[in-house]
């Protein structure tokens, strides 16, 4: 028998006694469509620079969300990285604290604003969860 029969052998067998993987049980994003977490983060960002106080750091995020929902944050290391795939695709804009800014005896922390594109993301989003709850047949596309 061949080399390569052998791999597809081997290959078949595994396949057959392997479970699904996590990524081919989790549905797939929709383009455009934010999670719940990320449309609330940009929802309270928008608020935030219209009330002129635009930058957060992330616990203080947390403490808000907490405050807006009625219930605790669970998983912060969630909200990290739903507030660097925001900043990533250009929804929130970040910095670091400049040291004059800093109190004594704690570390500078990371600075975020919505960004100019953040209020469009979201009324695109919210538009395209109403047109697949009106017509639920595209959510399967």
């Amino acid at each position: 028998m061949s080399r390569v029969c052998l791999v597809s052998l081997v290959d078949d067998r595994r396949a057959e006694n392997s479970s699904p993987t996590y990524a081919s049980t989790v549905p797939r994003r929709r383009a455009g469509v934010l999670l719940p977490l990320e449309e609330t983060i940009l929802d309270v960002g928008v608020r935030r620079l219209r009330d002129g106080d635009p930058e957060f750091y992330g616990f203080a995020m947390a403490t808000e969300l907490d405050e807006a929902d009625g219930r605790r944050l669970t998983a912060h290391g969630t909200l990290y990285k739903v507030l660097e795939r925001l900043e990533r695709d250009g929804l929130l804009v970040s910095r670091w604290e400049e040291a004059d800014e800093v109190e004594e005896g704690r570390p500078r922390r990371r600075l975020y604003q919505v960004s100019d594109q953040a209020e469009g993301a979201l009324r695109r989003s919210r538009q395209l969860q109403t047109a697949t709850a009106l017509r639920p047949g595209l959510a399967s596309r």
